[in-house]
């Protein structure tokens, strides 16, 4: 890799783990290599079980002081077919308002899916998700939230804020397709967006959203 092109990462990334310890400036360009290519350069494990390198890495974050967020940065790995799967996100509370189906999370429109950053997907092997196809790669995941049913869109560009005014026609254009999953009702109130995985016997896996009294699953499997 040239140092032209390693600056550029360094410009425009900083990384941290999923314990924000990993933030000193020369940690910086080699973070966030290790961001991508670390997690799936490990040893296939059982299905549930994430290797523990894999959990550990680095997400990339941009341009932002994790230490003032109001919304914390989280990460969540998990298997499908032995090879690990992971997703970057922030983590946004509800503190008394009514966000999904609110004024901040409305229905019909697109969201970043957390707070901050759009989450990030990192694969190492092609996948399906909800039915849409792709490859090894990086990906944008912003949902369309409905009442019954949400829009999972996948996008290939990973380089804009999350804010939803920066989804604009040119990053549009890179979507690669839009899922359908279910909503149901959560019977409690869940207050910070959350994450999680339940793997099954196939090898495959489903994706849970949840937040205030909504959860969405969306299925994983190898493409």
């Amino acid at each position: 890799m040239t140092e032209g092109v390693v600056g550029a990462l360094a410009a425009n990334y900083i990384s941290v783990s999923t314990e924000h310890t990993r933030r000193r400036k020369g940690e910086t360009m080699y973070a966030s290599i290790v961001t991508i290519l670390l997690p799936f350069s490990v040893m296939a494990a059982p299905v549930g079980l994430v290797p523990a390198i894999a959990a550990d890495t680095s997400c990339i974050v941009m341009n932002a002081n994790l230490d003032t967020r109001r919304s914390p940065l989280d990460s969540l790995t998990f298997m499908v077919q032995g090879s690990p799967v992971k997703v970057c996100y922030g983590r946004p509370s509800a503190r008394g308002r009514t966000m999904i189906g609110g004024s901040s999370v409305p229905f019909g429109k697109i969201w970043r899916t957390g707070a901050n950053e759009p989450t990030m997907l990192h694969t190492a092997i092609p996948l399906d998700i909800g039915g849409v196809r792709v490859g090894p790669g990086t990906y944008s995941v912003y949902t369309v939230p409905g009442e019954t049913t949400w829009q999972i869109v996948l996008n290939s560009s990973i380089t804009q804020w999350g804010h939803e005014r920066n989804y604009t026609g040119d990053v549009a254009a890179q979507e690669i397709g839009r899922a359908s999953a279910p909503s149901d009702r959560v019977q409690g109130h869940v207050e910070t967006f959350t994450m999680r995985a339940e793997p099954s016997s196939d090898g495959s896996a489903t994706l849970i959203m949840e937040w205030e009294h909504t959860t969405v699953k969306v299925p994983f499997k190898k493409g």
